[in-house]
């Protein structure tokens, strides 16, 4: 049996049949509509106890999917900078510390598109995987250096489960998790989908990567779910059937994290001085760049996004860029000319972590 929702996580349908019109044009309508009345509420809240993102690896990742028909340099790869996040709110049941995004950088390198990418540098590998894919550091580091023992981690959770082997985390049935008292958090569909994966998504998907977790250790959520009154688990379908956002209220107000784009320039196209992007979004009203290595709901992916920036509103760093902290972010690299963010977060900390 899986396990049932903690009394700290809500379910909340405040977006419940946003989507529901059949023109596409009225769904985005409406889903602005209450992305901007539910920022207004969620931000008479309190903020976070504590929120602290910290980088992991750098990973190569194709152009043509970073900025989806949007890029004009004949750049083959960019680099995208994968980030764990630590997030402590209060709840009604005391303090619970959220791991977002708490990637196993060693075991996820089995997804078959990054493997074969690997692969085909041949005797220079371990050369490549250096030079291409830096690690900078890992879940266990950050955690120690930020001094958070890993038994008090109440939960993990992923925007989705591109890449993710979470089995060191949670255990197998051969052995003990690194997290003893986490729980996954996981959309249905999400959980659904990577137990029965079609050819287009098994490329991106971890083999084996939630074999033999036990379900005890699974939280099954049925759409927007709130932890406390500071962090939303925001149902964004598109980039995945099962995909979410992470919406944190913090002293910089709400920021939103995700992969349905990979940092800022995604967001605000037309502010973009990354080559061709401004250009596109001009030429194509587009308002948002999906990141576009699946496309499993496309249409649903572009609200999604506009769903994501109308909630996480202006960032007070650059307010011509929504606050969207991506869960991979579009890094500069000397070795990928031509790319650079023209606004990205970097590594954050707000507050005092809670031991």
């Amino acid at each position: 049996m899986f396990a049932t929702l903690d009394p700290c996580l809500k379910p909340l349908d405040h977006f419940k049949g946003a989507r529901d019109a059949a023109s596409p044009q009225d769904r985005l309508r409406e889903v602005r509509y209450r992305a901007q009345a539910f920022r207004d509420k969620m931000l008479q809240g309190s903020p976070v106890r504590f929120y602290a993102s910290r980088s992991l690896i750098r990973v190569p990742y194709p152009t043509k999917y970073a900025f989806l028909n949007a890029f004009a340099l004949p750049t083959p790869f960019t680099h995208i900078l994968n980030r764990v996040f630590v997030i402590q709110v209060d709840t009604e049941q005391g303090v619970k510390t959220l791991l977002a995004s708490p990637s196993d950088i060693h075991a996820n390198a089995e997804t078959p598109f990054f493997k074969r990418m690997s692969n085909s540098m041949g005797p220079f590998v371990e050369v490549g995987k250096k030079f291409l894919g830096p690690e900078i550091s890992t879940v266990e580091k950050a955690l120690s250096e930020i001094g958070l023992p890993p038994e008090k981690v109440d939960y993990i959770s992923y925007d989705h489960l591109h890449t993710q082997d979470v089995r060191n985390w949670l255990g197998n049935g051969e052995k003990t998790g690194y997290f003893p008292n986490a729980k996954l958090l996981v959309m249905r569909q999400e959980w659904m989908s990577t137990l029965g994966l079609l050819p287009p998504q098994a490329e991106w998907y971890c083999p084996n990567g939630i074999d033999g977790i036990h379900p005890s250790r699974v939280v099954l959520l049925d759409g927007d779910t709130m932890l406390g009154d500071g962090v939303l688990f925001m149902h964004t379908p598109g980039h995945t059937e099962g995909n979410h956002s992470f919406v944190a209220h913090t002293p910089e107000g709400l920021l939103v994290t995700s992969e349905n784009g990979v940092g800022p320039d995604a967001y605000a196209p037309l502010h973009s001085h990354i080559p061709g992007v401004a250009s596109y979004a001009r030429r194509t009203g587009a308002e948002v760049v999906m990141n576009g290595n699946t496309l499993e709901r496309g249409v649903d992916q572009y609200i999604s996004m506009v769903q994501e920036k109308e909630v996480a509103g202006p960032s007070i760093r650059n307010t011509d860029f929504p606050n969207m902290a991506c869960s991979s972010e579009l890094a500069a690299y000397w070795a990928f000319p031509g790319i650079k963010p023209t606004m990205s977060f970097g590594d954050l900390t707000f507050g005092k972590v809670v031991f």
